[in-house]
């Protein structure tokens, strides 16, 4: 969901575990930034996994972000939540208001592809009967 080319994961192998902090760098108008944020909760069995994080002092916003992936076995249906609350907290995000909103949003349509892109590729490799369907 982060490895967007413009945006990653800076510590891709930590743990995602309440606690751990994740660090994201972002492609910003030609600059890279680094943003760290702390995981708060996770769930991980057959049917879901996912994480909700807040963001720390180290962020440029000040929010928190819930990601979920769920997996209807009856359907083969596979779903992705992204959840986003935030304003901003550095003071050239709140000076680029527009601009950092933008950049969410693009966040959130790339999330999405990266995601749906995965998925497809995953059922392709998965038998007929266990194979995912991306919604």
């Amino acid at each position: 969901m982060f490895d967007l080319g413009w945006a990653r994961v800076a510590n891709p192998g930590a743990p995602i575990e309440p606690g751990q902090i994740i660090a994201m760098e972002a492609l910003t108008l030609g600059l890279w930034t680094l943003n760290l944020s702390r995981i708060l909760e996770t769930v991980d069995n057959a049917s879901r996994f996912g994480l909700l994080y807040a963001t720390t002092p180290m962020h440029v916003e000040q929010g928190a972000e819930r990601f979920l992936l769920e997996f209807d076995a009856t359907t083969g249906e596979v779903h992705y939540l992204l959840e986003a609350i935030s304003r901003p907290r550095h003071l050239l995000a709140r000076l680029g208001l527009p601009i950092s909103r933008t950049f969410q949003h693009r966040f959130a349509r790339d999330s999405h592809r990266r995601m749906c892109e995965e998925v497809r590729s995953l059922a392709h490799q998965a038998s007929p009967a266990t194979r995912p369907t991306p919604r």
